[in-house]
C-alpha cells in the first residue's frame, strides 16, 4: 500500500480517488472547489488538503485528473504546486487529457527536481470510473511507469506503456479520433432507420453482430433514440480534446477531415444548448 494525493475530484476524479482508498492506499484529496474535497473524505477512508502542495507533502505517488493544459501547470508548479509538496523520487501521475506539449514541459520540469512524471491519459468516461474499470493509456520512463501501475491497477481494466512522456497524450488523441468518427456514423445510421420506418432495436439487433458492431452502438443507441443524452463524456470536454487533436496534427501532418467536421457538428450541438450533454448528442442537431 501507499501514501496517495489525488489533486482533482470532478466525474471521473471522485471515483477514481475512492477506489484507491477502497484497495487500502492512505489518500489525501485536494480540489479546488474545497467542498467536493470535504465531501469525498467524508464518505471514504482518507484525508482533505487545502492547497496541492498540501496534498502532495509526504506522498510517494500523486494523481491528478484535473480540466485542462492550464489546470495541469497550476497544480504542478508554483508555490502551492504538487511540485513543492513532493520529496524527490515520488511519481506524479496526469489523468488529465491535456497537450503532449505541456507534458513534455512538465515532465522536464519534475525531473529536474528530482521527480517520476507519467502522463497515463484515461478512457471509459464516468461508468469506467466508477466501475474501476478504465483504459490507462501511459507515457514515461519504464522504471517509473512500473512502480505507478501497481497504484493505478486500483481503476484500471488496461494499463499499457506507449512510449516515452508525451505518448500517453498522443495515445488518447487516437483514442478520441476514432470515437468522433464512430458516434457520427452512429448517430447517421440511427436517425436514418428512423426516417425509414424502421425499429431501431431491432436494426441494432442484426447489425451490431456484424462488422458495423461496436461499443457505442451496444451502449448508447437506446438513450440515443430516447433522445437522453446524460450518460458520459460531456460534448464541451469533447471539443476540448478534439481540438487538441487538431492542433497536433497541424504539427505533425496528419489529416483529420473527419474529426474537423464532426468538432464542427459538436459545435453546432453546444449552439443547441447542449454542451453539457454526451457525445452521444449527435444525433440531435440530425433531428432539427
Amino acid at each position: 500500500m501507499a501514501r496517495v494525493a489525488f489533486l482533482g475530484l470532478g466525474v471521473m476524479g471522485f471515483p477514481m480517488a475512492g477506489h484507491l482508498a477502497a484497495a487500502g492506499h492512505e489518500v489525501t484529496v485536494y480540489n479546488r472547489t474545497a467542498a467536493k474535497a470535504e465531501a469525498w473524505s467524508s464518505r471514504h477512508k482518507g484525508r482533505h488538503a487545502t492547497t496541492p502542495r498540501a496534498a502532495a507533502k509526504g506522498a510517494e505517488f500523486v494523481m491528478a485528473c484535473v480540466g485542462n493544459d492550464d489546470d495541469l501547470r497550476q497544480v504542478c508548479t508554483g508555490e502551492d504546486g504538487a511540485f513543492a509538496g513532493m520529496a524527490k523520487g515520488a511519481v506524479f501521475v496526469d489523468h488529465t487529457t491535456v497537450s503532449a506539449q505541456v507534458t513534455r514541459e512538465l515532465a522536464v520540469v519534475a525531473q529536474a527536481a528530482g521527480l517520476g512524471f507519467v502522463d497515463a491519459p484515461v478512457s471509459g468516461g464516468q461508468a469506467g470510473a466508477e466501475n474501476g474499470q478504465l483504459s490507462i493509456m501511459c507515457g514515461g520512463s519504464p522504471e517509473d511507469y512500473a512502480s505507478a501501475e501497481l497504484v493505478m491497477a486500483a481503476y484500471a481494466r488496461i494499463c499499457r506503456l506507449m512510449g516515452p512522456s508525451g505518448a500517453g497524450q498522443l495515445t488518447k488523441m487516437c483514442n478520441q479520433i476514432a470515437i468522433a468518427g464512430l458516434m457520427q456514423g452512429l448517430a447517421e445510421s440511427l436517425n436514418f432507420a428512423e426516417r425509414a420506418g424502421l425499429s431501431i432495436p431491432e436494426v441494432v439487433g442484426v447489425i451490431s453482430q456484424g462488422a458495423a458492431g461496436s461499443w457505442q452502438m451496444q451502449n448508447r443507441h437506446a438513450s440515443m433514440a430516447e433522445g437522453k443524452y446524460d450518460f458520459g463524456f460531456a460534448v464541451d470536454w469533447m471539443r476540448k480534446d478534439l481540438g487538441i487533436c487538431l492542433a497536433t496534427a497541424n504539427e505533425t501532418g496528419a489529416s483529420l477531415p473527419v474529426t474537423a467536421l464532426v468538432d464542427q457538428f459538436y459545435k453546432d450541438v453546444q449552439g443547441m444548448g447542449g454542451g453539457r450533454w454526451d457525445t452521444s448528442s449527435l444525433i440531435a442537431r440530425l433531428r432539427r
